[in-house]
C-alpha cells in the first residue's frame, strides 16, 4: 500500500508520518511511505493545508493530523 505524507517538514507532518506508521506497525499493515515536500507537489493534490495524507492516490486528510482510528480505517479499505 502507497501513503504518503505532504508537507514541508513542520512538526504536524512528522508527527502524522509517525502516527501512520505506528498505526500499520500494530496492525500489520504492510505500507510504503513517500514524503512529498516540494510546495508545487503538494498543491497538485489540491489541498491548501497540511499536513495531508494520501493512501494510494486518494487524499484522505489535510490540515490536520486525523485520529489513530481513523487512519486505520483508511489503511483497511485500501
Amino acid at each position: 500500500m502507497e501513503v504518503k505524507i505532504l508537507g514541508v517538514g513542520c512538526p504536524k507532518c512528522k508527527a502524522l508520518e509517525a502516527k501512520v506508521r505506528d498505526v500499520a506497525n500494530q496492525n500489520g499493515i504492510e505500507i510504503q511511505v513517500e514524503k512529498i515536500t516540494q510546495i508545487d507537489k503538494i498543491m497538485n493534490y489540491g489541498i491548501m493545508m497540511t499536513p495531508g495524507l494520501v493512501v494510494n492516490g486518494k487524499v484522505v486528510s489535510s490540515g490536520k493530523i486525523p485520529t489513530t482510528e481513523q487512519i486505520l480505517n483508511w489503511l483497511k479499505e485500501n
